[in-house]
């Protein structure tokens, strides 16, 4: 029987609408989710805000491509025109002379987004779409890397997460140079010290927020001189920036870029140089099986990444994934961006389901809220949950992701120990507030039983019982709450033994690190008894 309307399913622009309705993730919107570790900063905010705000500004020009496409530049004066663009246009005096101002801010936010009513239509191949992603980031760095909406794109991007309940980010970044009105042209130098300022201000008007911090990035198209030169950038860098620069990366289309292992010489430089640079890979963001690309979630560990971005194609390398897993290298798991991106139609078979019921760390991560128009990470919390997460998802699957993106971030153990210990109070404000409204949804259920146990029988574990029974309901039943259960996950497969060698052909490097993979019943405390309060839904949602 085909799923009517159940989200997952569906192409996301088409499942929005349905999300949004969903009581899943109207709570979803409330938990406090940690952090995220998977976002670019030139696609960071919604485009609402990008077109709304910043093309309303003044000085703002933009042109048309022979191809349909819109570039933005702010000038003092007219600018120069440019090859395949049509004169620049003054946005101030364009709006202007128009009937339909809102018709045309919605074109500009289709162009500066992936949305379409009908996707498959519009995007039937991988080409078609990457090179409309792609080519949406030409557009949209027009407007951000003008420095006075350098700043406020960051501010904004602060503020959208924070608002969604997250109290940390990781950025990744490629620190282009960015511009004032006079021609002023400011270096990766400025661009670190707005970040750190900028961060130092949300947190003192934010004390609940944990901060930020860059991971630089290189397109995977660039040559090997030039990669190479990056990571020494990189490590001096951190060296001058330790609380800012988290480590390195390469981005864009792993199917049309060089591999990670071309990179070999330039990514062995800081080994070379003795110094300590850490690696955050995106790999294995592909469908092509058997190819260098296919390979580059084994490059990527042997390299000693600490986490993998995407990691799509890890479910098919079983040593591989063993090997991660033991050395606790977590999946950096974004399910809006693979679907939009034609990795995978139906999310209920993400290949990250098969790594979630084998107990796999992931993070959830939004990739590029503005191209999804999406804004936060709620939706792929959602899709994650309702979709990859399967039956067996629960309230703990949810606690346990909110946690892991604390547990493998890069910031320092003292910071992290305390952000975990913010974020756990954080969680329990969100679990009585929840309990409390869900035992006033069924306080005359609540009233029967207390009837009916009588005045022999413990009252107090009749309501600990009644809140788990109901806070299962309202979670874990998604049949009951979106309309449609998702398919069961499948089972676990037998884990592949690990033979340690030297050579890249044949398997990866010894492990890095032990991760055990800690097992608790979800109902009961260490010692047997169980919990109480708090404590009980705290259980219940016990990672596992």
């Amino acid at each position: 029987m085909k799923a009517p309307h159940f989200p997952p399913a569906m192409h996301f622009f088409k499942a929005k609408p349905y999300i949004q309705k969903s009581p899943v993730f109207k709570l979803l919107q409330k938990m406090p989710k940690g952090a995220i570790l998977h976002i670019h900063s030139s696609a960071q905010v919604s485009v609402d805000w990008l077109v709304m705000n910043v093309t309303y500004r003044p000085h703002c020009y933009v042109c048309f491509t022979r191809t349909g496409h819109v570039q933005f530049v702010f000038s003092a004066r007219q600018p120069f025109q440019r090859l395949g663009c049509s004169p620049w246009n003054l946005l101030e005096k364009l709006r202007a002379t128009m009937s339909d101002v809102p018709a045309f801010d919605k074109s500009l936010m289709r162009n500066l987004t992936l949305f379409t009513e009908d996707p498959d239509v519009t995007y039937p191949t991988q080409d078609e779409v990457w090179n409309r992603f792609e080519q949406i980031f030409t557009s949209i760095s027009g407007l951000i890397t003008y420095a006075p909406v350098f700043k406020d794109n960051l501010y904004q991007g602060f503020l959208q997460l924070y608002s969604d309940n997250i109290m940390y980010m990781e950025l990744r970044t490629g620190l282009s140079q960015t511009y004032e009105l006079d021609g002023t042209v400011h270096n990766r130098d400025w661009s670190i010290q707005t970040y750190k300022n900028l961060t130092e201000q949300f947190k003192l008007e934010h004390p609940d927020f944990i901060g930020m911090r860059i991971i630089v990035s290189v397109h995977r198209t660039q040559n090997l001189s030039t990669v190479k030169q990056a990571v020494k950038d990189t490590i001096e860098m951190q060296k001058r920036y330790p609380e800012v620069i988290a480590g390195f990366d390469l981005v864009g289309r792993e199917d049309g870029g060089n591999s990670i292992w071309y990179y070999r010489d330039a990514l062995s430089v800081p080994t070379q140089v003795k110094a300590k640079l850490s690696y955050f890979f995106h790999a294995g963001e592909t469908d092509l099986f058997g190819t260098d690309v296919d390979r580059n979630v084994l490059d990527a560990l042997l390299f000693n990444t600490t986490r993998i971005g995407h990691g799509f194609a890890l479910a098919h390398h079983p040593l591989a994934k063993e090997l991660s897993r033991k050395m606790g290298v977590p999946v950096e798991v974004c399910p809006i961006s693979n679907q939009v991106l034609k990795l995978v139609s139906d999310l209920r078979n993400h290949p990250a389901a098969v790594l979630m019921a084998e107990g796999h760390p992931m993070v959830v991560s939004s990739d590029d809220p503005t191209l999804f128009g999406t804004a936060g990470l709620s939706y792929d919390f959602y899709e994650v949950f309702v979709g990859i997460g399967g039956l067996s998802a629960s309230v703990g699957t949810l606690k346990e992701l909110a946690m892991n993106s604390i547990r493998y971030s890069s910031l320092p153990p003292v910071l992290k120990e305390n952000a975990m210990a913010l974020w756990q109070q954080k969680w329990n404000k969100f679990i009585r507030e929840f309990t409390i409204n869900n035992k006033k949804k069924h306080l005359n259920d609540n009233f029967t039983l207390k009837k009916t146990l009588g005045p022999g029988k413990s009252l107090r574990l009749s309501q600990r019982r009644s809140l788990r029974s109901h806070s299962l309901e309202c979670l874990k039943s998604v049949a009951d709450l979106d309309g449609f259960p998702p398919r069961p996950v499948a089972p676990a497969k037998p884990q592949l033994p690990q033979h340690p060698v030297q050579h890249r052909q044949a398997a990866p490097p010894p492990q890095r690190r032990d991760s055990a993979v800690q097992e608790q019943r979800p109902d009961q405390a260490e010692d047997g008894e169980p919990h109480d309060c708090v404590q009980v839904v705290n259980a219940i949602c016990s990672p596992r």
